[in-house]
């Protein structure tokens, strides 16, 4: 098959994020090595890897953070690449980063209204308050002085409300405790269907991926090592098939080659999430 160019696939209507080719680094080193994506109009699309290996320097060429990016990004079949940040997120593509980056000084509310600056300074969106009830009685609190799991939903939210039509999310699990990753488990396929995103998934955490993503890559000293759809947990197996590329020991496994590899992934269109 003839790989077409982002336009002319969107044209089809097919991908909301397309990525081809990707190299992207800093300085004269590239960290991601010719990585090849797509994402879906609401669709979960997770990326796994262990640290290194080049998840986060993923999203930082996507959303236009980093000085050194060749190969094809394109959003809603037009080329994203070489476009400022802010640019980027006014066209739809809203960024959860790793590690939250609230501001500790302004409140919850004000937190929320910064987000909004992405859609030309709206108001915060109501949905926000359904997703993640304690937001809203926490709205004059200083964003610093709520917990880390708290600070991770109020990081989400904001960036909601610049109502993005596609969501990178980085390590939302990272320093949060269990009760509420699986909240934030819950809510992602909600956001598919009730907010009409797609979401871009990136973690270590495999349950979340399991629980939220239905397409995912591996990545491996940023190279893709796995492209395909996520399979379910089965009563009676000691370890997940994904589990093995997140052992400190992935490089050295047996089957680990580059025929692993399926750069322009098959999508299965009954495992996609569909607005309702």
């Amino acid at each position: 098959m003839t790989r077409r160019s982002a336009a002319s696939i969107w044209a089809g209507g097919r991908y909301m994020l397309h990525i081809e080719n990707l190299c992207a680094g800093y300085g004269d080193v590239d960290v991601v090595h010719n990585v090849t994506l797509d994402v879906l109009p609401n669709e979960v699309v997770g990326v796994l890897g262990c640290n290194g290996a080049g998840k986060t320097t993923l999203v930082k060429a996507v959303m236009g953070l980093l000085p050194r990016v060749s190969g094809e990004i394109a959003f809603l079949g037009q080329p994203v690449t070489g476009l400022r940040t802010h640019e980027i997120a006014r066209r739809g593509i809203g960024l959860v980063p790793q590690g939250r980056w609230i501001f500790p000084k302004l409140t919850v509310r004000e937190n929320l209204l910064m987000g909004t600056q992405a859609a030309g300074g709206a108001d915060i969106l109501d949905e926000v308050f359904d997703y993640f009830p304690v937001l809203k009685s926490r709205l004059s609190q200083q964003g610093g002085t709520l917990s880390g799991g708290e600070q991770q939903v109020l990081a989400i939210a904001r960036a909601l409300c610049g109502r993005p039509k596609l969501l990178l999310l980085d390590e939302p699990s990272d320093g949060v405790q269990p009760n509420l990753v699986e909240r934030i488990g819950e809510v992602i396929p909600e956001l598919c269907r009730r907010s009409k995103l797609a979401v871009l998934l990136v973690e270590q955490n495999l349950d979340l991926v399991l629980q939220s993503a239905r397409r995912c890559i591996v990545l491996s000293n940023g190279r893709l090592v796995h492209a395909g759809a996520v399979e379910p947990r089965h009563s009676g197996r000691d370890e997940h098939p994904l589990a093995r590329y997140l052992s400190p020991a992935a490089d050295a496994a047996p089957d680990f080659r580059p025929e692993n590899i399926r750069s322009n992934p098959v999508i299965p269109s009954e495992k996609t999430h569909e607005p309702t």
